[in-house]
């Protein structure tokens, strides 16, 4: 007989749920089955139940972590300050192609076109909006003297084109790398000095 589980409390036991639910949208999309959530969970399948309403409101609190920051933003202030301007952007770059990709499969394997907007919250997403556009700033911040447009502009440019070319559908199946995107952006924003 295998050892019992921890007991959870209710809020662990939804996040918990919402996590694995959201590992298995990512593999079977809206096809998953709340017997495979449990299994998944280790956990009786009546156990959902007590801890969501539906399974439609399980794949909303699963779909709505995938929108959440996650690790985001751990993973962006760990970028080395010190590394030369393209590393840092290589790296910035390729952080954010994983999470766009990420999300981009999600909603493919969902059958979304955007986030659903029942559990879109416009001042959250501008607040969020605003945060990364500041962390993605920090990145670069230490060597804005080098580029020929304002800060912001060169951040929004570079994540414009980290988003088109990160999708499988506006990139016409041709992804761009974190090298090409950086290069390019760097080669029309970044100052030269005159020969």
């Amino acid at each position: 007989m295998s050892p019992r589980a921890r007991p959870m409390s209710p809020d662990e036991r939804r996040a918990h749920l919402t996590d694995v639910a959201l590992r298995l949208l990512r593999l079977h999309g809206r096809d998953v089955t709340t017997r495979q959530i449990a299994e998944a969970a280790g956990i009786a399948e009546g156990t959902v139940f007590r801890a969501f309403a539906s399974k439609e409101e399980l794949l909303d609190a699963a779909i709505s972590r995938a929108f959440e920051p996650g690790d985001l933003v751990a993973r962006l202030e760990e970028i080395d300050r010190e590394l030369p301007l393209r590393e840092r952007l290589v790296t910035l770059v390729a952080i954010m192609q994983q999470r766009f990709r990420a999300t981009f499969d999600l909603m493919q394997k969902m059958g979304l076109v955007r986030p659903p907007t029942h559990l879109h919250d416009a001042e959250a997403a501008a607040a969020w909006r605003k945060r990364l556009e500041g962390l993605l700033g920090e990145v670069v911040a230490g060597d804005a003297d080098q580029l020929v447009v304002p800060l912001e502009h060169f951040i929004h440019v570079l994540r414009l084109l980290t988003f088109a070319g990160s999708h499988e559908h506006i990139a016409d199946g041709r992804l761009l790398t974190p090298d090409e995107i950086v290069d390019t952006v760097l080669l029309g924003l970044q100052r030269r000095d005159p020969c």
